[in-house]
């Protein structure tokens, strides 16, 4: 009975951001005596609760006056800690394992016991993981990799300008892997050092060495993305989809945008704020003359999202890279520009403007004119008018996608 608690528990924890899609019958959160989902519904008056697995399956749950209820901490693995509830405490959107014979047809369990982890316990350990990537976490794209060593070195884009990082990796190393069909953080698979590629993004937790070059990781999550700007054409937010031309190379794209996606607008006066980006070292922004080069264009409009921008880089402890990692001379430590995207105010595909200039990142899709957003950044034009090489004398302006080669990484996102 422990092994099997054990086992379900650990299910509940470890699919809590499961999103592979498998038809109703093949999956894997439904067994013959459990079914584990989040809570859509609850009708008192039938004692009936409809759940929803992370493969999209329905199960309705029914429950009577034997059936047990224990609420559980994200974390725990066994019961021994467990406290006792009712029917009446649990809500939805909180994520349970109903356990009982399940039917044949794993649509329905009449539920012996329910265990329960709350919305709100689950909400605050997930923000509890991000506080601590953003703390102790390091990001940036694969530049090089040493076989021999195990070493992984990576473009890290911070407000002194792009420097490498060199993060070696050991068998107690924990690495993961974006799957091609995801665009979740936790549905990231057991990885290894050979599956590792030049351009790909990495997100590193750990801990800075002496070396501020050198970061030690205890947990490195990697993936293989695409990133497009492209100007609007059509918002449907009925369907999730955006219709853009492509930047480059000016071919219409479709963008498709699920739940799981976060979408941010780039506040039009933010380049004025931060006096543009320094593009080939010396000082930081208030540095040497000519170290930043000002920010051009305007954004498209003003975000309804949620949140406040902030630009200020947030307090470190000695050492501590923050989610930005080496600051740089003239730079300011623990703080990049990636950082800066993910405080952006959040918005909705409703928000998104027939004529805004977008940013996305995708995992690298079968079709590729079609990208599922993991992220999307509107009111771009100004960002990437600051992440764009300045031009030499005599050169024309650069095409407005040459800002997305700069090492920025949209893909990877916070557990």
């Amino acid at each position: 009975m422990r092994a099997l608690v054990f086992t379900a528990i650990s299910l509940i924890t470890l699919s809590i951001a499961t999103s592979v899609v498998l038809a109703q019958g093949n999956d894997p959160s439904i067994a013959a005596k459990h079914a584990i989902g989040e809570v859509k519904s609850i009708d008192a008056a039938t004692k009936q609760v409809t759940i929803k697995t992370d493969a999209g399956s329905v199960v309705t749950v029914s429950v009577n006056d034997k059936t047990t209820y224990k609420k559980l901490a994200p974390g725990e693995q066994t019961l021994t800690n467990a406290t006792d509830i009712t029917f009446a405490d649990v809500a939805e959107g909180d994520r349970i394992m109903a356990r009982g014979t399940v039917s044949a047809d794993q649509k329905t369990v009449p539920a012996m016991q329910v265990i329960v982890m709350t919305k709100g316990d689950l909400a605050k350990k997930q923000e509890a993981e991000r506080l601590e990537w953003r703390r102790r976490g390091i990001l940036g794209v694969i530049t090089a990799l040493k076989p021999d060593t195990k070493e992984i070195t990576i473009s890290n884009r911070t407000m002194a300008g792009t420097q490498s990082v060199v993060i070696p990796v050991s068998d107690k190393t924990e690495m993961k892997r974006y799957a091609p069909d995801s665009i979740k953080f936790g549905d990231a698979k057991p990885s290894s050092f050979g599956e590792l590629k030049v351009g790909d993004q990495l997100r590193a937790l750990g801990e800075r060495t002496e070396d501020p070059l050198r970061f030690n990781p205890q947990k490195v999550v990697t993936g293989s993305f695409r990133s497009v700007g492209g100007v609007v054409t059509a918002v449907d937010p009925t369907t999730g989809e955006i219709k853009i031309n492509e930047l480059e190379k000016k071919t219409p794209l479709t963008i498709i945008v699920k739940q799981d996606a976060v979408l941010r607008r780039f506040p039009s006066d933010m380049g004025a704020m931060m006096g543009g980006f320094n593009r080939g070292g010396g000082g930081g922004p208030g540095g040497a003359p000519g170290a930043g080069a000002p920010a051009q264009g305007q954004g498209q409009g003003q975000g309804q999202g949620q949140g406040q921008a902030q630009t200020g880089a947030r307090p470190q402890g000695p050492g501590g890279p923050g989610a930005g990692g080496p600051g740089g001379p003239g730079g300011r430590p623990g703080f990049n520009i990636n950082d800066m995207l993910e405080r952006l105010p959040v918005i909705t595909v409703a928000d998104v403007k027939v004529g805004d200039t977008i940013i996305v990142s995708s995992t690298q899709g079968v079709d590729p004119h079609r990208l599922t957003a993991i992220s999307l950044v509107a009111g771009a034009d100004t960002l990437l008018a600051m992440l764009a090489p300045r031009p030499q004398p005599g050169q024309g302006t650069p095409n407005p996608a040459a800002g997305l080669g700069s090492g920025i990484t949209f893909g990877i996102g916070l557990p």
